[in-house]
């Protein structure tokens, strides 16, 4: 998922900026080299501190210039990237192994226990040990809902955002569209909706203020560690959006594509929202029932 708007591929935003700035095809694929050089570092050395500086070395450009260029190719400056990639790992450890959670804490290089539970708690939406639990006694009960808008309270002088997602003829599946306040899908969205298939989508009421357009394509999979780890969800959208007076101004149109390693991690946990969703929903039908049972009486 992911940007001058970015509902396409970050590599293909990319190269509209430098177009824009009538930059050589050559360059532009020696800035994706360089991004993708230090992606790659980053992910081979994710116990250990890694500056702008030394990131910019990996790549042959200065500090400066190696941020804006990274910014542009994925969408997230540096930093936000590699700690992204470190909490994306230790999801996938609390799936895939039985290390305990201090020493995967170090495994993907915090120093300190309370600090890696504290941001693995507020960006992926609940505590490690809670998260492998989730995981583990996953079964089909907790299969994703179909059409199910994950309701915000309405405000002051809100907007409802509708558009259309598009995919691969091939896919077939759930759809997640959120609106985050930073480009990358991380802890709970603003607002955002749940459909079927592509095709029109309409997220409940958002207040005025600057957003990202995000969507996750979810294939059905018998495997449901894919609805935490999302290594082949498709992803799209990324694209700034601006709602004032109750208007919204910005593409909401939003294209699914294969990931790519330009993307920064979803961190957040899908089955998560999609379950407080459907307990907002039965709560909000418990009065209706109630009242129809009395007025039957």
């Amino acid at each position: 998922m992911n940007r001058i708007s970015v509902n396409v591929a970050p590599k293909i935003v990319s190269e509209a900026i430098c177009h824009m700035h009538d930059v050589r095809p050559s360059t532009i694929a020696a800035h994706h080299e360089a991004v993708e050089r230090v992606i790659r570092m980053m992910r081979d050395r994710l116990d250990e501190p890694l500056t702008l500086q030394e990131m910019s070395r990996i790549a042959y450009i200065s500090p400066f210039h190696f941020n804006r260029i990274f910014r542009q190719v994925t969408g997230i400056p540096p930093n936000q990237f590699f700690y992204a990639l470190r909490l994306e790992t230790a999801k996938r450890l609390l799936l895939t192994t039985n290390t305990s959670v201090t020493d995967l804490c170090f495994d993907v290089g915090y120093n300190s226990l309370g600090t890696f539970i504290r941001r693995f708690t507020g960006l992926v939406g609940l505590s490690p040990s809670r998260f492998r639990s989730l995981a583990q006694h996953a079964t089909d009960s907790l299969s994703l809902p179909t059409a199910s808008p994950l309701d915000q309270a309405p405000a002051t002088s809100a907007a409802t955002i509708s558009g259309k997602v598009s995919a691969p003829e091939s896919f077939a599946g759930t759809i997640f569209v959120g609106v985050f306040t930073t480009p990358i899908p991380q802890g709970a969205p603003i607002s955002g909706t749940v459909i079927e298939q592509p095709g029109p989508f309409h997220v409940p009421v958002i207040a005025d203020g600057i957003y990202y357009i995000l969507a996750a394509g979810l294939a059905r999979s018998k495997d449901f560690r894919e609805y935490f780890l999302y290594e082949t969800t498709l992803r799209g959208g990324g694209q700034r959006i601006l709602i004032r007076n109750g208007i919204v101004e910005g593409s909401t149109d939003v294209s699914l594509r294969l990931p790519e390693a330009f993307d920064p991690p979803i961190l957040m946990t899908l089955p998560l929202l999609l379950a407080r969703s459907a307990q907002r929903v039965e709560a909000n039908a418990l009065p209706t029932l109630h009242r129809r049972a009395a007025a039957s009486r």
